[in-house]
């Protein structure tokens, strides 16, 4: 068995090694192969994902058994930040005016989703005793859904609607009963958008704070298209800013108010979406229309 594991561990080096001089040749030739800068980034993008994948499962394991798995994939969010800014160059700058990520908990926190380095933002602002949902299919991708599993993610199951309701009570409760809180994309898919437009939210998030009786924490994060869009390959390196909204609370609502509050939250991330798009891309910050 030893030997064995001594093989594969060897096998894992060298893939390893070839894979690191892999992308230090490609963003070498980078400035005169454009497209070869963007493959660097793409591949070591998903090494630094599995190696924080292994990291997180060895993390959650050690953590668990000394009574702080609730904060297992934090650590792994913030590792996830540091490797990807060392390899990448692309890193997130948090705006939290209010320390809401500290101080506010638990809570459903939302954010916008637009490409896979939703997972780097993750890595900047994830909040301390939190945890994600994530869809279910994820639970067998080697290291990153061994990591979810013992980080104690929430699995939901798109194609089984009652087994979605069952996977938001059970949320639900360990909110309350833990603290913890919870990090969702309400569009429920990347949006790929190349200006700042947010699809329609689906209504679990909202659903799930008003049964744990937690505040919406709206999270924003500027159209980063000029720094990564996979349709016009292009992937470089910049700062991308995420600002974090006031609380929504949600004392005192039931679920026939779950539309008004999905109504809300669409409302004011968009006006900050477009504000905040405007200003990391240079460009003319949008006047409000003129009341009528």
């Amino acid at each position: 068995m030893s030997s064995a594991m001594a093989n594969l561990l060897g096998l894992v080096t060298k893939l390893l090694v070839a894979n690191i001089g892999l992308v230090m040749a490609l963003y070498l030739v980078s400035p005169l192969v454009p497209m070869a800068g963007f493959a660097a980034r793409v591949l070591a993008g998903y090494l630094s994902l599995a190696f924080c994948g292994f990291f997180g499962t060895v993390a959650s394991i050690v953590m668990t058994i000394a009574g702080y798995q609730h904060n297992a994939q934090w650590l792994t969010a913030r590792s996830f930040q540091l490797v990807m800014r060392c390899s990448t160059g692309v890193s997130f700058v948090v705006d939290d005016p209010r320390r809401t990520l500290d101080k506010v908990r638990p809570a459903v926190f939302v954010g916008n989703h637009q490409t896979e380095l939703d997972v780097l933002m993750l890595g900047a602002m994830f909040p301390k005793r939190c945890s994600v949902t994530a869809k279910s299919a994820l639970k067998h991708v080697p290291f990153l859904g061994w990591f979810m599993r013992l980080s104690g993610t929430i699995f939901i199951d798109r194609g089984n609607a009652k087994g979605a309701r069952e996977a938001m009570r059970g949320a639900a409760q360990e909110i309350r009963d833990r603290r913890q809180s919870v990090y969702m994309f309400p569009e429920g898919t990347r949006s790929y958008a190349e200006d700042p437009i947010l699809l329609p939210f689906k209504k679990g998030a909202f659903h799930l704070a008003i049964q744990a009786g937690v505040p919406i924490v709206p999270c924003v994060v500027a159209n980063y298209s000029h720094i990564l869009s996979p349709k016009n390959l292009v992937f470089t390196s910049g700062t991308i800013p995420v600002k974090v909204l006031d609380p929504i609370p949600t004392e005192g609502l039931d679920a026939s108010d779950v539309d008004e509050l999905t109504r809300r939250t669409y409302e004011v991330m968009l006006k900050e979406y477009t504000l905040l798009s405007a200003e990391a891309k240079g460009r003319p910050i949008p006047m409000p229309a003129s009341p009528r």
